[in-house]
């Protein structure tokens, strides 16, 4: 869509100076260069990119080299590497954009999410904010196969508080409870009281005492009690610590 539109835009001045939007918006799902630079004049109407979701992601270097084509000349002084376009339009309902863009580097989901998925490494992008979040990874490593808690959408920053360890149990399901120390091994089957994440403490009632025990959620439908259980805390208070 981008290089049909190159060729039937109207180039604009060569080298006119430009200068990024105070925010990036766009209102109707076509990022074009004048959602994104003041001052772009005719090579305004040149397409960047399609934005089927609420926000969309660019990488800037290629922005800055599509408005060169363009005959704009856009610095890139801040050093931006990505450029994140969000749904809108000014208050005087044109089809400009206003508010703020931040300076600060966080990551950002480069597509949205839906609760339960996992996150991979591709589903991550750095971008600017205005604001980090009080909990914001600094490592994209730190989320990457965790799953997220509610649906995210597209250019938000992450939050550590979006993810939480996948499931591994059900709240009503079957599930085996292990415990084993030194040479004794034992197990038993029991209805786990809640959902549970790998490492999470999860109520469990014997199916035949009718007891509710804690364990700890070890593998798919498997939790475990005693030193194993104790592990499994321990590595999962390390995760938190690091995130």
């Amino acid at each position: 869509m981008a290089a049909a539109a190159f060729l039937i835009a109207s180039p604009a001045l060569a080298g006119q100076a430009v200068t990024l939007k105070a925010q990036t918006l766009d209102a109707d799902g076509i990022v074009t260069l004048s959602d994104l630079f003041d001052g772009a004049g005719a090579a305004g109407k040149v397409v960047v990119a399609a934005k089927p979701g609420v926000s969309t992601v660019l990488d800037a270097a290629a922005v800055q080299t599509l408005a060169r084509r363009a005959g704009l000349d856009w610095p890139n002084a801040e050093g931006l590497r990505r450029i994140v376009v969000r749904s809108g339009a000014d208050g005087a309902g044109g089809g400009g954009a206003v508010a703020s863009r931040g300076n600060v580097e966080v990551l950002t989901y480069a597509r949205s999410l839906s609760a339960g998925e996992i996150v991979q490494p591709q589903d991550l992008v750095w971008g600017k904010a205005a604001v980090a979040p009080s909990d914001a990874p600094g490592d994209a490593d730190v989320v990457i196969g965790l799953a997220a808690r509610r649906p995210l959408r597209a250019g938000a920053a992450v939050s550590a508080r979006d993810v939480s360890a996948p499931q591994v149990i059900k709240a009503g399901e079957l599930i085996v409870v292990n415990y084993q120390d030194g040479g004794i091994s034992l197990s038993l089957q029991g209805k786990a009281m809640a959902a549970a994440g790998l490492g999470e403490t999860v109520s469990v009632q014997n199916t035949t005492s009718k007891k509710i025990i804690q364990a700890v959620a070890s593998g798919p439908g498997e939790a475990v009690v005693g030193p194993a259980a104790e592990q499994f805390r321990a590595a999962r208070r390390t995760q938190l610590a690091l995130r």
